[in-house]
This record gives C-alpha cells, structure tokens and sequence, in this order.
C-alpha cells in the first residue's frame, strides 16, 4: 500500500515537476521560492533559518532570484533598515493559478478513464482511508 501511494504522489507531481525543471531552479534556490510564497513579506534571518542555509548563502540566492525577477525585496514598513522578501506577480500568478492546474491534471486524467462506479468505489476508500488516518491521531 505505501508503494502505492508513493507511486500515486509521485505520478501527480510529475507535471509540477517538469514545469519547475523548465524554470531551472536549483534545490536550494526552489526551497527559498517556497517559503517566499508562503510567508510574503518575509525577512532574509526568517528565510534563512526556514531553509536551514547561512544568512549570506541565502542572500546571495534571493539575489539571483531578484536578477530573474523571481522575487523582489521591499522596505520593511515597521522598520526602514531592513528588507522583506516578496514573490513578483509573476511566481504569486503560477502559485495562484498553474500549481493547483499542474496538480490536478493527472488526477483528473485518469479519473476520466474510470468508470461511474470505479469513481464511486475510489472516492469511498478515499474518505474511509483518511477517516482511519485521522481516528489515529487523536
């Protein structure tokens, strides 16, 4: 079964994958682009901590992020001598619109080979399978 869901996760990333791949980020330079994305407005000492990267490594990645117009650094509003790392439109517009489209495709794909009743018998192991996933955690 976790073989399963491994292979299932994996064929669902897939197309996420290969967009990100196109863009040819680097590992280091895709888990900054996260945590930019997700906390906007975030400062180089949070943004390093998260990624787990020295301050100056961190820096010198956001840099060429910025060169790429990937990100953008503003002025901290509560304090001028310091700077917030922002996502450009451009990255909030793929997040926004193309990761959740990327991610649904394979699923809907397949989905669409299957049967009324293949469908039905899916979504109901679905719902059970996380009512015993979430039994256990309480």
């Amino acid at each position: 079964m976790d073989q399963d869901l491994n292979a299932i996760r994996r064929a669902l990333r897939k197309p996420l994958e290969a967009e990100v791949a196109r863009g040819e980020l680097t590992a280091p330079q895709i888990s900054v682009m996260r945590v930019v994305v997700r906390w906007r407005g975030v400062s180089l000492k949070d943004l390093s901590r998260e990624v787990s990267l020295a301050h100056s490594t961190v820096s010198g990645i956001v840099d060429r992020l910025e060169k790429r117009g990937l990100v953008e650094r503003r002025a901290d509003p509560e304090d001028g001598r310091t700077s917030r790392i922002h996502p450009t439109a451009v990255v909030a517009e793929f997040v926004r619109e193309q990761i959740p489209r990327l991610s649904r495709g394979p699923l809907e794909r397949a989905l669409e080979n299957a049967t009324r009743a293949e469908r039905a018998a899916i979504a109901g192991a679905l719902v059970r399978l996380r009512e015993l996933l979430e039994a256990n955690q309480e």
